[in-house]
C-alpha cells in the first residue's frame, strides 16, 4: 500500500516512507527521516533531523519529533533519534536527539506510550512498554527501563536511572536512581516500597512478589551500608527471580545516587 500524504503537509523529497504511511494535514516532515509502515502523523506534526520512528508508531497534532536538542553543549553534530514499533505519542510531546557527551542518539523502545506535554530529552534511553504520562518531563541522559511508568507531571533529573516494573508518583520531583520494581514518588521523590500493582498486572506470581518483598526489606532496612547488605543478598537470595536484576541494579547506580526510603522499613 502506498503512502498517503495530505496535500498541505510537506515532506522533504530524501524522506524515506514505508507502506501504508499516512500524514495529515500540516505536517512538516524535512531531515535525514525514515517512517517505517503503517506510521501515522496525524496532523500538525513536526519531525526533524536523523529520525526514525518504527512501524505501527502514531504522532498525534503539534507534537515536534527530532527537532535540535535543548542543551547549550550541542553544536549541530550529526545526532538521531530512533523511535520504535507501535509506539503512541499523543499531543504536544517532544523528543531531541542525542549529543556528543551522551552517544549521539536518543532512543525510544517499541509499544511505548508518551502522553501528552511529555517531553524526553537528548540521550535519553527509554525501553520497551514504558509509560510516560501527561507532562512528564526527562532531563538529558536518563535511563528508563522496560515497563516503566512516569505518573503524570513528574520531572525526572539528568543522568537518574529507573529500572524495570518501577513506579514514580505522579507530581514528582525525581533526582536519585529507582530500583526495578520499585515505587518512588514525593517531592523530593523517595522509594516507598515497591510497584504492587504493577507486578501484578504483568503477572507476577504471589511467590516472585514476596520473594521480591523480603529482598526490598533486607536491602533497606537501617542496619548495614548497602555494599555489606548487597554482598550479603546475593547469598540469601542467589538465583531469586528478579532480585539480581535489582542487586546489578545497585551496584550500576549512576551519580545520581540511590532513591531510599524516607523512614525505617519495616
Amino acid at each position: 500500500m502506498a503512502a498517503e500524504v495530505h496535500p498541505s503537509a510537506f515532506v522533504a523529497d530524501n524522506v524515506r516512507l514505508g507502506e501504508g504511511v499516512r500524514i495529515g494535514p500540516f505536517c512538516v516532515v524535512d531531515g535525514d527521516i525514515e517512517l517505517g509502515d503503517g506510521v501515522r502523523l496525524a496532523s500538525h506534526v513536526a519531525v526533524a533531523g536523523r529520525t526514525r520512528i518504527g512501524p505501527g508508531s502514531r504522532v498525534f497534532p503539534f507534537a515536534s519529533i527530532g527537532h535540535e536538542p535543548q542543551d547549550q553543549k550541542y553544536h549541530g553534530e550529526e545526532s538521531s533519534l530512533e523511535i520504535g514499533a507501535n509506539c503512541t505519542i499523543r499531543e504536544h510531546v517532544t523528543m531531541n536527539p542525542g549529543t556528543e557527551a551522551g552517544g549521539l542518539v536518543t532512543r525510544v523502545g517499541d509499544n511505548c506510550l508518551v502522553m501528552i506535554g511529555a517531553h524526553i530529552a537528548h540521550d535519553c534511553l527509554i525501553g520497551d512498554n514504558c509509560i510516560l504520562v501527561n507532562n512528564v518531563t526527562l532531563g538529558g541522559h536518563v535511563e528508563v527501563d522496560d515497563w516503566a511508568i512516569i505518573g503524570g507531571m513528574t520531572a525526572v533529573h539528568q543522568f537518574v536511572k529507573i529500572g524495570r516494573h518501577a513506579m514514580i508518583g505522579g507530581a514528582s520531583a525525581l533526582g536519585t536512581d529507582v530500583i526495578p520494581y520499585g515505587l518512588a514518588r514525593g517531592n523530593l521523590a523517595t522509594l516507598d516500597g515497591l510497584n504492587l500493582v504493577g507486578l501484578k498486572r504483568r503477572n507476577f506470581s504471589r511467590e516472585e512478589i514476596h520473594t521480591l518483598r523480603r529482598a526490598y526489606r533486607f536491602l533497606f532496612a537501617p542496619e548495614g551500608t548497602m555494599e555489606e547488605k548487597v554482598a550479603d543478598a546475593e547469598k540469601l537470595f542467589a538465583n531469586e527471580a528478579g532480585v539480581g536484576e535489582i542487586l546489578e541494579f545497585i551496584r550500576g547506580s549512576s551519580s545520581r545516587g540511590l532513591c531510599t526510603p524516607a523512614r525505617d522499613v519495616a
